[in-house]
């Protein structure tokens, strides 16, 4: 059976309690929220269920003995609130495919499955390839970049890269707007069904073998931190599409929420309440534009 606003997402869970951000953040969204990873017997694996029980979050987390929860130390620009992040997995780096294989019920129940590159690739190639099995709608984040067999890219209905990822994937630099559309035009080529390049303050790129949107970022505020932007658009995107939205108003959706989260500190902290999120939509005059 599927269950309408089920989102199952499989990922290593280093940044801001694994992409914990996106699970807050889509259960925000109204989205039920299942989550694989691995997580150590410590302090951290503790905080993190701890966090997971406190969203409502549904946790496929096996915890292991003798290895630490991933962590991440992350340095924040004070001026541009711009970061860089060292990543420990930790006992995240160990997830595989059976692990995935697991949840397998989960992931045939949800209508989007969302993963990345927290994780080895084969948990997150497998996640794919049973969605795929499943008729599930499939949304990848590849983030953090690293060389893909070309094999991963027809398992995407959405890829969610940013800029220096999508440049990665592709050998395509990115400055702007049409550069992110040259890039995504390799990974159509490649087999993606669409392309979502992050551009931070220039908003994000939908582009298809149909159409290509702009939908301009959403400023909220002094930017304090963009560590959860990221994990923030793809998590609320996931949860928009989930809920019955099309691509472009999930796109806008993610956009609200990370522009709210970069004016605070933090990565899953960061992450707004669907409240706010409604209400930045809804005092935007913001117009998406076609290019």
């Amino acid at each position: 059976m599927r269950y309408k606003d089920k989102v199952t997402i499989v990922t290593g869970g280093s940044k801001g309690i694994g992409a914990g951000c996106v699970k807050v953040f889509a259960e925000e969204g109204g989205a039920k929220v299942v989550f694989c990873t691995r997580i150590g017997n410590d302090a951290f694996g503790a905080i993190a269920r701890a966090t997971w029980a406190a969203e409502g979050i549904t946790a496929r987390a096996s915890v292991i003995d003798g290895v630490s929860t991933g962590a991440a130390h992350i340095f924040v620009d004070d001026t541009t609130g711009m970061n860089a992040i060292i990543v420990a997995s930790g006992a995240a780096g160990t997830l595989n495919a059976a692990d995935v294989d697991a949840i397998e019920a989960d992931i045939a129940a949800a209508q989007v499955f969302v993963t990345q590159l927290e994780q080895p690739l084969a948990a997150a190639r497998r996640g794919l390839e049973v969605a795929r099995k499943h008729g599930v709608v499939t949304v990848f984040n590849p983030a953090p970049a690293l060389p893909l067999d070309d094999g991963i890219f027809p398992l995407c209905d959405y890829i969610t890269p940013n800029e220096t990822e999508a440049a990665a994937l592709t050998g395509v630099p990115i400055a702007n707007a049409d550069d992110a559309r040259r890039a995504a035009d390799v990974l159509l080529a490649k087999g993606v069904g669409t392309v979502v390049v992050t551009l931070g303050e220039g908003g994000a790129l939908l582009h298809s073998a149909t159409q290509s949107v702009l939908v301009p970022a959403y400023h909220c505020g002094r930017v304090v931190e963009t560590a959860g932007a990221g994990d923030g658009f793809t998590g609320g995107f996931a949860a928009a599409l989930a809920r019955g939205d099309d691509a472009i108003a999930a796109m806008r959706f993610g956009c609200a929420l990370a522009g709210i989260s970069v004016t605070r500190a933090g990565t899953a902290p960061s992450m707004p309440t669907l409240d706010e999120v409604k209400r930045v939509l809804s005092q935007s005059d913001q117009t998406s534009q076609a290019l």
